[in-house]
C-alpha cells in the first residue's frame, strides 16, 4: 500500500500523520505516478497550520511540487509514456509515494536535470522565474532587493538575477545564512536580526535606492521594504513567513514615492498550459546551463516529515530541501 501524509486537523508539525493512502487508478487525461522525490516549501506550513485555507478543506495530503516516474496512462493521454520522467507545481497533493494527477500539470524533466533538483526546485524555482521575467522585468542596471535571501527562492533568483546584470541585495539572519547567500549570486547581504537594513539599503545605493523589493517575510520586513524603493518602485509581496502584513491605506504608497504594490501567486502566471511550460523552460535551461546551480541542501524521509517542518519554521534549513518516499 502507498503511503501518504495526511492532515485531519490544523496545528503544529504533530499534525502530520503517515498513513496508508491508495493513489487510485488514472482517470481519463491522467497518470499515475511514483514519487522519487518531494519539494518542501514555508507553502506546507501555511496549509498545515489553517493560515491558507485548503480548497477542499480537510483532511488533506499537502505539498506542492515533486519529481517522479510514470507507472500508468488514463484515457486520451498520448505526449507521455510509461517510464518518463516528470515533475510539477501544484496546490497540494505531493506529500505521498504514489498519486493520479492531471498529464496537463506536468512537465518532462531533461537529461541534465535530477529528480532530486526538480522536485527541489519546481516551485521556487518558478516562482523565480515569473519574478524577475514577468512580475518586474530585471534588466542588466537595476537595483534589487530580496528579503530572506539564503531561502529556497533566493538562493536561485539571486545567481539568476546577477546573470540578467542586476545590482542584487539581500537580508538574512546569520552569518553562514549571508555568506551563502554571496556564493548565490548576492552582491551585498545584510543582517536583519542586527542592523537597519533600510538604512543599509540606502548606503549601499548611494540613496538611489531600489526598482524592486521581493518580500515573502511580510510582517516583519513592512513598511521598511517601501522605504527601500525609489519612486514608482515596486513592491512585491509573496509570502508571509512572519506572518501577513497588517491592512494598510493605499495612500502610504503614495507618501514614500507613488509605489506599485501587488501580491502575485505562481498559479495565477502558470495557469494556462503554454505559460507552465515555458516557465519550466526557462528554469530548466538557466539550470542545465550551470547559471543557477540547484544544491540540496537537507533530505529527510517523508516518514520524517515532521521534523523537517519544524527545522523549516525554526530557520535552521538553507535552500532547497527534499523529502524522499
Amino acid at each position: 500500500m502507498s503511503k501518504a501524509i495526511h492532515i485531519t486537523a490544523h496545528g503544529g508539525p504533530e499534525a502530520l500523520h503517515y498513513v496508508d493512502a491508495d493513489p487510485g487508478k488514472p482517470g481519463k487525461g491522467e497518470v499515475l505516478i511514483r514519487h522519487t522525490a518531494i519539494g518542501l516549501n514555508f507553502i506546507d506550513v501555511y496549509y498545515r497550520t489553517g493560515l491558507y485555507a485548503a480548497p477542499k478543506g480537510l483532511p488533506l495530503i499537502p505539498g506542492g511540487e515533486a519529481a517522479g516516474v510514470v507507472l500508468e496512462l488514463g484515457e486520451g493521454v498520448s505526449d507521455l509514456k510509461v517510464g518518463d520522467r516528470v515533475a510539477y507545481a501544484v496546490g497540494l497533493g505531493a506529500y505521498c509515494e504514489q498519486r493520479t494527477i492531471a498529464a496537463e500539470k506536468l512537465v518532462k524533466i531533461p537529461d541534465g536535470v535530477s529528480d532530486e533538483q526538480a522536485a527541489a526546485m519546481m516551485l521556487k524555482g518558478m516562482t523565480a522565474e515569473y519574478l524577475l521575467r514577468r512580475t518586474f522585468k530585471v534588466k542588466a542596471g537595476d537595483t534589487i532587493l530580496f528579503h530572506a535571501a539564503a531561502g529556497g527562492v533566493g538562493l536561485i533568483l539571486g545567481q539568476w538575477a546577477k546573470h540578467l546584470g542586476a545590482t542584487v541585495i539581500g537580508t538574512a539572519g546569520s552569518a553562514d545564512k549571508i555568506e551563502l547567500a554571496k556564493a548565490h549570486g548576492f552582491d551585498h547581504v545584510i543582517n536583519y536580526r542586527d542592523r537597519d537594513f533600510v538604512a543599509d539599503v540606502k548606503e549601499i545605493t548611494g540613496g538611489k535606492l531600489c526598482d524592486v523589493v521581493y518580500d515573502s517575510v511580510g510582517k516583519d520586513t513592512f513598511p521598511g521594504s517601501l522605504d527601500c524603493l525609489k519612486p514608482f518602485g515596486l513592491f512585491a509581496s509573496f509570502g508571509q513567513s512572519s506572518g501577513p502584513i497588517p491592512p494598510f491605506n493605499m495612500a502610504l504608497l503614495a507618501q514614500k514615492g507613488s509605489l506599485y504594490a501587488t501580491r502575485p501567486t505562481l498559479f495565477v502566471y502558470n495557469a494556462k498550459r503554454e505559460a507552465l511550460v515555458a516557465s519550466a523552460e526557462a528554469l530548466f535551461d538557466v539550470v542545465s546551463k550551470g547559471i543557477v546551480e540547484i544544491k540540496i541542501n537537507q533530505r529527510f524521509a517523508l516518514k520524517e516529515v515532521g521534523r523537517a517542518h519544524a527545522d523549516l519554521e525554526a530557520r535552521k534549513t538553507t535552500g532547497t530541501t527534499v523529502l524522499i518516499p
